[in-house]
């Protein structure tokens, strides 16, 4: 049996939703993570300091008692956003970062921005004060193909607010491109990206080969095999501009699989498990640490955490619950398409 201790790890994007969603899920981040950055894209979203306050409370009292877990709030830009408000709510300490959807990208996204010039103030604001830009980065055009419209985004929009404010701290959340990994590394020490377990894991014919799977659709949505594998090799390389936002983003069953499905993952439960084979299986779990612990709190300005935890790889597949239950519904827990041999030791 092997086992290796690290550093307790922060997962740097999470959806938590709302009411009984949210009671059922923030445990199963808070287990094993001592920190999270938590997404406003709730309905309404989270746009001022006294929504993100009440919204902070709900989550802390959905953490069990034995865990020791920090959740770090945003606020959700608008074009109508008030920039006196926001400094307020960084400078309190109340919110921790804005996060850009353009309108329409994802769920809940329709209250994004349509007109990036719009809020280009307002990031002028952020720059100033140090708060950090958290980016959907896909463009919305219906004339954009699906599978290209991260790279669209790159060459437009985050193009055009670097060029403008380069020392404006950003983070590309959820790659899934080639092209954003040679797009990050060629920027300054400002930019850098989040990636998540699925997307290192499943390429698109985790879609569409043998029918189609709904609870593997997310946004961005899975890319071809050679984005897969730069995303892989960057990962487990320890590059500091990379690191762990596992978008974990519970929905029903019924509304994954429905005439309509929306888009998400819900990873949170096996969400180190994956990520620990995936470094194994190419030879880099010395770089684990760094991936989930080291390199996103440096990027934030934070110290690491002086907590630990150990994983334990067993001989035999580790088995996981398949879906969470929440009353008479369900919630589908990440198949990763590979068995698990790593688990966290209790």
């Amino acid at each position: 049996m092997e086992e290796i201790k690290i550093t307790k790890p922060d997962d740097w994007h999470v959806h938590f939703r709302d009411e009984i969603i949210l009671k059922a899920v923030v445990p199963e981040t808070s287990r094993h993570f001592a920190r999270a950055i938590v997404m406003p894209n709730l309905i309404p979203p989270i746009v001022t300091e006294t929504q993100a306050i009440e919204y902070k409370k709900r989550i802390k009292k959905a953490i069990p008692k034995t865990d020791k877990f920090k959740p770090f709030m945003t606020i959700y830009l608008t074009e109508t956003v008030n920039r006196k408000q926001l400094k307020e709510a960084y400078n309190n300490g109340t919110v921790f970062a804005a996060k850009l959807y353009p309108a329409g990208a994802t769920t809940n996204s329709d209250s994004g921005v349509k007109d990036i010039k719009k809020i280009m103030p307002t990031l002028e604001t952020m720059a100033e004060i140090g708060m950090p830009l958290l980016i959907h980065g896909e463009v919305t055009d219906k004339a954009i193909d699906i599978f290209d419209r991260e790279k669209k985004f790159l060459d437009t929009t985050l193009e055009f607010i670097r060029q403008r404010l380069p020392q404006l701290k950003i983070t590309l959340e959820h790659i899934t491109t080639k092209e954003s990994v040679s797009y990050i590394n060629e920027s300054n020490k400002n930019l850098v990206a989040s990636i998540t377990p699925h997307h290192l894991a499943l390429n698109r014919n985790a879609l569409f080969v043998g029918g189609i799977k709904p609870h593997n659709y997310c946004l961005p949505i899975l890319k071809r095999e050679i984005h897969r594998k730069a995303l892989i090799n960057v990962a487990t390389s320890g590059n500091p501009k990379f690191f762990l936002g596992s978008d974990t983003a519970p929905h029903f069953s019924h509304d994954k699989e429905s005439e309509c499905g929306c888009a998400g993952i819900f990873n949170a439960t096996n969400c180190l498990s994956v990520l620990a084979q995936i470094f194994d299986n190419y030879k880099s779990i010395d770089k684990l640490e760094n991936f989930v612990s080291i390199n996103g709190s440096t990027h934030y300005g934070l110290k690491k955490n002086k907590q630990s935890i150990t994983l334990i790889k067993e001989y035999k597949p580790v088995l996981f619950k398949k879906e969470l239950l929440i009353n008479s519904n369900s919630i589908k827990v990440f198949d990763p398409g590979i068995k698990l041999f790593w688990k966290i030791k209790s």
